[in-house]
């Protein structure tokens, strides 16, 4: 189509393409906020797809072997929220007019959950990149594991729409060195190659080859030079899907803001309104009504509508391959079923093993690593690794082999030395369906993943980080290796749920816990240094984990002070105690894992852990103290460490930081007899 093309000389895709860019335009203007250049220049290849290779069905958004579409650059939503309601999802052209606006269901970035045919949260670059190739390994497992030569019921593509942002960002290079190593081949990459970014042109910041990069990675690297050629973005969408080796990369040279007299190909079209009088003269140049808003003829929607027609066709297709394959194989069907409802099977939690005081001295690492080995083989849907810490970590699942592309039905992936891409493709491993994901690295490399690590808490999704190493007691490697900050920042992320445990007992609840939450990423916090097994009966205490803190050791009457601690520390406040009691001091020791939870809980349970009449508390833990103020109140004192570490024996560290039993119940007595 040529600028100023005459309405009545287009043709109907003329028209279509044109009617996203006036959507786009116009919302953002309305909004006076937003990216409308995106939009404008990816729409051609965004209609091709759409209406003529994606599979997927609007009135069913949750059909389980749609293909997967994900807009990476999340600025550019008004793009996919133009798309959702162009072919028939739940979302109007008032919510349309609505963009950006408090309450609506088109928010300024799409977000998972919140609007229909959103697969995932985007908007930080390269997230969803990464979230893509998750989706699509998410894809080859099931496949693998479920699929039969006879019938196939999972075969479908997972489709990524990226920008300059997002190939700029190191998580979309760890996750694209990951899917061409794995030869994610039902993974396309749509690259918007518009060579703009907020600040101008990409060659004042990015003049690396994109194609030749990718092509290392081992990507099949296609072009389109012409982003307006329909026919090309066809032809090379059929060539991407017809590699069965590689993933593709489709190189579209599009143009921002295209069709803007003024502003095509401009950094001002990136990130602000066109203004109303170069929305009028776009709309001029565009060959459409330059006086219209939210205009969508009806010969139009009509065309974008058989989309209907085509997904309700196209699942019961499926369905009825789906209803074959179920009475040809039923052991199987079950486990689909099971799999894609995240129902947990009777018994899944049978053969973790009972840890006891007598048991020999294990640091929570191990034993995570004998829970999950013990859950494993009777839930199949749990599947990760590590990044390259598998043996440290003890993430390793003995009941099967290595996810690889000559195995995809192995569950134990090698994520390599790429925590940020790790995180991601968890995320998207989640969303996908059909998948438990979990995670491994050190606490300290948590910093590494923390973009994703929120993105998976805002989308409430529940995947598991498996975080060792969690102290100063890491020892020699250092300050470099030695968290003390990573506690307190974990926790600052809203509904991420952070379990510190302090010996195996209380390890095996975090997994069972972890493994039945279904609205929050658990992240545990584990050591390196064996902890002895601690006596949850004494005093008729029971391990209520669950409820984030519960008193471990007691008195008979009102302690004269209570010491409250996680993980690795709650062993030396249990020995603390016993030399206070020597000293006619009476303590209670409570076993905090978690804060998260012990907030949860009635206002009624916390006062019987924490009675407000006990003034004296010393909180003990080995890391910053920060937050630990709203425990311990203002008579209080908190035993952390508020500088980095240092280089010696794990032993020898904590000792010179105040974490042993004598100096805990020496600072303890003073408190209460200040």
């Amino acid at each position: 189509m040529k600028e100023g093309t005459p309405a009545n000389r287009q043709t109907i895709q003329d028209r279509c393409v044109n009617t996203i860019r006036t959507l786009a335009m116009d919302a953002v203007q309305k909004a006076n906020s937003g990216h409308p250049g995106a939009p404008m220049g990816m729409a051609p290849a965004a209609h091709v797809l759409w209406t003529t290779v994606l599979k997927h069905n609007p009135k069913n958004p949750g059909w389980l072997d749609r293909d997967r579409f994900v807009l990476s650059g999340g600025h550019a939503s008004m793009l996919l929220y133009s798309l959702l309601y162009l072919t028939g999802y739940d979302l109007s052209l008032d919510d349309l007019k609505h963009f950006r606006q408090w309450g609506s269901k088109t928010p300024g970035h799409p977000e998972f959950g919140h609007t229909p045919g959103v697969e995932t949260t985007t908007g930080p670059l390269g997230q969803g990149f990464a979230n893509a190739v998750g989706m699509a390994m998410a894809e080859r497992h099931l496949a693998a594991r479920f699929n039969r030569p006879d019938h196939a019921i999972v075969d479908h593509f997972t489709y990524v729409m990226c920008g300059d942002g997002d190939m700029m960002e190191g998580v979309a290079a760890e996750a694209a060195s990951m899917a061409g190593h794995l030869g994610l081949a039902k993974l396309i990459c749509l690259y918007d190659d518009n060579k703009i970014t907020i600040e101008g042109s990409t060659d004042i910041a990015f003049s690396e080859n994109v194609a030749l990069r990718f092509q290392a990675y081992g990507w099949q690297v296609l072009t389109v030079a012409d982003g307006n050629d329909l026919s090309a973005i066809a032809k090379a969408l059929d060539a991407a899907r017809a590699d069965a080796e590689k993933p593709s990369l489709i190189m579209v040279r599009s143009h921002i803001a295209y069709g803007s007299p003024n502003k095509q190909d401009s950094a001002e079209a990136h990130g602000a309104p066109l203004g109303t009088e170069e929305v009028a003269l776009t709309k001029t140049a565009l060959g459409c009504d330059p006086k219209a808003e939210f205009c969508v003829p009806e010969d139009v929607l009509a065309e974008y509508r058989r989309c209907v027609d085509n997904g309700k066709a196209a699942e019961e297709d499926w369905q009825e391959r789906y209803a074959e394959y179920t009475r040809k194989y039923p052991q199987e069907a079950g486990e689909w079923v099971d799999a894609v409802s995240a129902f947990l099977t009777t018994g899944w939690d049978a053969d973790i093993p009972a840890f006891k005081p007598g048991d020999a001295a294990i640091a929570t690492r191990a034993a995570s690593g004998k829970v999950l080995n013990a859950i494993a083989p009777k839930l199949f849907t749990l599947m990760g690794g590590s990044a390259d810490l598998a043996p440290s970590n003890n993430t390793y699942l003995r009941c099967s082999k290595d996810f690889q592309k000559d195995n995809y039905a192995g569950r134990n992936i090698r994520f390599g030395v790429r925590e940020h891409a790790m995180g991601a493709v968890m995320n998207g491993m989640f969303l996908h369906g059909g998948i438990r994901p979990y995670g491994g690295t050190f606490l300290v490399f948590a910093d590494y993943m923390r973009p994703a690590v929120r993105a998976a808490a805002l989308m409430k999704l529940p995947v598991i980080y498996v975080f060792t190493h969690d102290s100063v007691a890491v020892g020699e490697d250092g300050p470099t290796h030695q968290p003390v900050e990573h506690l307190a920042s974990l926790r600052a992320i809203p509904n991420l749920t952070v379990i510190r445990p302090a010996d195996a007992v209380e390890t095996a609840e975090a997994w069972k816990l972890a493994i039945k939450m279904n609205s929050s990423p658990v992240a545990m916090i584990l050591s390196r240094q064996n902890l002895p097994i601690l006596d949850h009966a004494l005093a008729g205490a029971e391990n209520n984990l669950s409820k984030g803190a519960y008193i471990l050791e007691d008195t008979s009457d009102l302690p004269d002070i209570i010491l409250i601690a996680s993980g690795s520390e709650v062993h030396l406040a249990v020995a603390a105690k016993k030399i206070l009691a020597e000293n006619q001091i009476a303590a209670r020791v409570v076993s905090m894992p978690s804060w998260e939870l012990f907030e949860k809980t009635a206002r009624e349970y916390r006062e019987k852990v924490l009675p407000a009449a006990v003034k004296c508390r010393m909180a003990i833990e080995a890391g910053i103290s920060l937050g630990w103020e709203r425990y311990v109140g203002d008579k209080g004192v908190v035993l952390g460490i508020n500088r980095f570490g240092a280089s010696a024996p794990g032993g020898t560290v904590l000792e010179k930081f105040g974490f042993r039993a004598d100096l805990i119940a020496k600072q303890a007595m003073e408190l209460v007899r200040k």
